[in-house]
C-alpha cells in the first residue's frame, strides 16, 4: 500500500457503500411470485459493527436499486440507507454536510460505472475485486475479495488497523 493511501485510510470518518455488487455478489434471486432475494456475507455485517464500535466510523449505503431487500438488510445491520437513487453525488454531499465532514474523509466502495462519480469525489475510492474494468482503473484501493464475499470486511479491517 502506498504511503498516501495509508494516510488517506487514516483520515476516513465515514464509509459509504453501494449495495448490489458490494454487499452482495450482484446476483438477484426471483421466486415465482416475483419477490427478489439477495445473498449477503455475514463477515461484512460483523465488520460494519466492529467499525462502528472500534473506530467510531458510521457506514451508509447509497443504492440505485429501489427494493425493500436493500432497506431490510441495512435495517438489520443498523446502518443508514438511501436507495432508489439515480444520482448518488448529491446524496453523498448531503451526508458529508450533515455530518460536518469533508468529502476527503469519506471512503466509497463501488463496483460499477454508476459509482465512479462518488469514488472520484471521495478521499478514497475503493473497488471490489470483480468490479467493472473502468472502476478498477480509477480505484485508489482494489480489494482482493469480490463483492458479497467479504470485500467490505476486508476494507474495514484496513480501516480499523489504522485507527
Amino acid at each position: 500500500m502506498h504511503d498516501n493511501t495509508a494516510q488517506a485510510i487514516a483520515r476516513i470518518r465515514l464509509l459509504v457503500c453501494d449495495f448490489d455488487g458490494v454487499l452482495t455478489d450482484n446476483r438477484v434471486y426471483v421466486d415465482q411470485d416475483g419477490r427478489e432475494m439477495v445473498a449477503c456475507n455475514r463477515s461484512d455485517s460483523l465488520g460494519i459493527e466492529l467499525l462502528r464500535r472500534e473506530a467510531g466510523i458510521e457506514t451508509v449505503v447509497i443504492s440505485k436499486e429501489k427494493n425493500a431487500v436493500v432497506q431490510a438488510r441495512c435495517d438489520k445491520m443498523r446502518i443508514s440507507c438511501c436507495h432508489g437513487i439515480d444520482d448518488k453525488v448529491p446524496v453523498l454531499e448531503t451526508l458529508a454536510r450533515e455530518r460536518g465532514i469533508a468529502l476527503s474523509e469519506i471512503a466509497y466502495i463501488g463496483n460499477d460505472v454508476n459509482d465512479l462519480e462518488c469514488m472520484r469525489r471521495c478521499g478514497l475510492g475503493v473497488a471490489v475485486a470483480d468490479a467493472h474494468r473502468l472502476v478498477l482503473d480509477e480505484a485508489d484501493v482494489i480489494l482482493r475479495k469480490n463483492g458479497g464475499c467479504g470485500a467490505v470486511r476486508e476494507f474495514i479491517d484496513m480501516l480499523v488497523e489504522r485507527k
